[in-house]
């Protein structure tokens, strides 16, 4: 996924422009601070106080340079206006949030508003359309059956969630003034891997396969995440 946002990145932003960027649900700060390590200025956004402490404790390792262009703070995604301004950045990411949001459209209303003209909306979602792979390919045939006509789902965490189908967030994205423009399909081969896996030897050929499938039809389709690059109008 991490090569997907910069290739839209590279393709929207002139080279060497220092973005703002705010990562919404930010967890332990993974891609936030890729993207301060990268130069950009970076706000992480997150509620769970644990994460919170993660990300400042990654954080507190980096050169004083790094950290001088990344801010946390602990808060809700859907009060990102008691925060920020509107069009105070010009990339928003929200990874991994929405499966926990029962009603999404207000947080996503609410992050199209944040963006600046022009500016890019980066979501990570669970593939509504694919919800039977997992447990088919498991052998459990009753989930499997019971999940083509739901976009709720338990995650591997044992929580009761939800995904989010293409088609919707397409309407979605429109009616926010941040309408689609790119998507990708995330962990099309390797979702059923265990937990904990050992990372094998050919991971940059594993890597490669990823890549290409997930920006390549049928395969995206039926990945078990989608990537979805949205732009402000």
């Amino acid at each position: 996924m991490a090569r997907q946002l910069d290739e839209q990145i590279v393709g929207r932003f002139p080279v060497g422009q220092r973005l703002r960027v705010l990562d919404v649900g930010m967890g332990q700060g993974t891609q936030a601070l890729r993207l301060a390590r990268a130069g950009h200025q970076v706000t992480g956004l997150e509620k769970d106080s644990t994460m919170v402490a993660v990300a400042r404790e990654a954080l507190s390792g980096e050169p004083e340079g790094i950290r001088a262009r990344m801010r946390i703070i602990e808060g809700d995604g859907r009060d990102t206006g008691v925060h920020f301004l509107p069009g105070s950045f010009d990339v928003v990411l929200c990874h991994g949030v929405l499966m926990y949001v029962e009603e999404p459209d207000p947080l996503l209303a609410g992050l199209a508003r944040m963006l600046a003209p022009g500016g890019l909306l980066s979501l990570l979602v669970r593939n509504g359309d694919a919800l039977a792979i997992r447990p088919g390919l498991s052998g459990d045939w009753s989930g499997a059956l019971a999940a083509f006509d739901t976009v709720s789902y338990r995650n591997r965490l044992g929580l009761d969630v939800r995904a989010d189908r293409l088609k919707d967030l397409t309407s979605t994205l429109a009616g926010i003034g941040a309408p689609l423009h790119a998507w990708y399909g995330v962990r099309v081969f390797t979702d059923t891997a265990a937990d904990g896996a050992e990372v094998p030897d050919e991971v940059e050929t594993l890597l490669a396969v990823e890549e290409k499938a997930g920006r390549t039809d049928p395969y995206r389709g039926v990945a078990a995440l989608l990537h979805l690059c949205g732009v402000r109008g």
